[in-house]
């Protein structure tokens, strides 16, 4: 088992706890090796949003035996962390931990000097905060998560499901990580660099003009589409596809197509025994010189050193190869 911790306080927000735990307690429909093992830490029994009673799995001290720890949301933005809390998250990461936060828990991982001189955000309504009280950090107030290899930090509530897949996706792989999404009924997969805000609300399915369109440019990827290919499809103008484009998913169409695409090929080189150029031809990229391009500028290593990580059985996240983003 991979040890995730979950590292609570009083304060702390029940939505994420119960996310995190959800999403790491429970393995996948499909076969994967060394799951995760879920443990709530804390110094004793703890209020969650002032309402919910939790006891502990295990106290504090456990963090540094973990390979993963969990911040949930914190509540209170406007006073310092509890210095046990912050000491122990502090002690892990110093011991290896990888250490992610989930919404405003950021503030925990602030105050532990985790994310001096790193990109991190947290919910955008507490982003000014946390950089006027923090002005090492490179806060980002327009991303869902940033990733910044050992340390990781996610938005608001429905970030932090994304940052939890994010780390399911780069220690298992795409198909795990979609498996997961299925099951949990979400969208599986939204990059990080999506903004955290959209002004008008994600339509439900067929209620927004792009609705039908997605789905067939999904199943269309090893087509060459263009924006003219899909505005044609929609019966629309390009410039106003871009538009829907852009209040529904938070991208631009070419960017959302090379995003399918790349996800596409990961399941691919996951899945499959094909060989590169014909995993170019099955995703839309044409040659493997340009799917090579575009995968390693977007995963961080070549399509090759991909499949050889995921199929190399029993790998963890420090056997994989140098520059490794996923």
């Amino acid at each position: 088992m991979t040890t995730v911790a979950v590292a609570v306080a009083d304060g702390i927000l029940h939505f994420e706890l119960a996310l995190a735990y959800e999403l790491f307690s429970s393995p996948p429909p499909v076969p994967v090796e060394r799951w995760y093992e879920p443990v709530i830490c804390g110094a004793g029994p703890v209020r969650a949003d002032g309402r919910f009673l939790l006891e502990p799995d295990a106290g504090l001290d456990r963090l540094v035996e973990a390979d993963t720890v969990i911040v949930p949301g914190w509540a209170e933005v406007d006073e310092e962390p509890p210095a046990d809390l912050v000491a122990a998250v502090r002690a892990a990461h110093e011991a290896g931990a990888r250490v992610a936060s989930l919404c405003t828990g950021a503030f925990v991982l602030a105050a532990a000097g985790l994310l001096d001189g790193r990109r991190a955000t947290t919910h955008w309504a507490h982003t000014e905060t946390l950089a006027a009280r923090h002005p090492r950090i490179q806060v980002d107030p327009d991303v869902l998560y940033a990733d910044e290899g050992s340390v990781l930090t996610a938005a608001g509530k429905a970030a932090a499901l994304d940052l939890c897949l994010h780390l399911v996706r780069r220690d298992h792989g795409s198909a795990v990580a979609n498996a997961i999404a299925r099951r949990l009924v979400v969208a599986p997969h939204r990059p990080g660099g999506q903004a955290q805000f959209v002004a008008t609300p994600v339509p439900e399915p067929h209620g927004h003009p792009l609705s039908d369109l997605l789905a067939w440019a999904g199943r269309h990827l090893d087509q060459p589409l263009t924006v003219e290919d899909l505005a044609h499809r929609a019966n629309l103008s390009s410039r106003h596809l871009g538009r829907h484009f852009r209040s529904m998913t938070g991208t631009t169409p070419l960017q959302w197509l090379l995003t399918q695409r790349i996800r596409r090929a990961q399941e691919l080189l996951e899945t499959t025994d094909d060989a590169v150029d014909a995993i170019a031809e099955a995703t839309g990229m044409g040659t493997a010189a340009t799917l090579r391009r575009h995968f390693n500028r977007t995963v961080g290593v070549p399509p090759d050193a991909y499949r050889r990580t995921f199929r190399a059985r029993g790998a963890t996240p420090a056997q994989r190869p140098a520059g490794w983003k996923s």
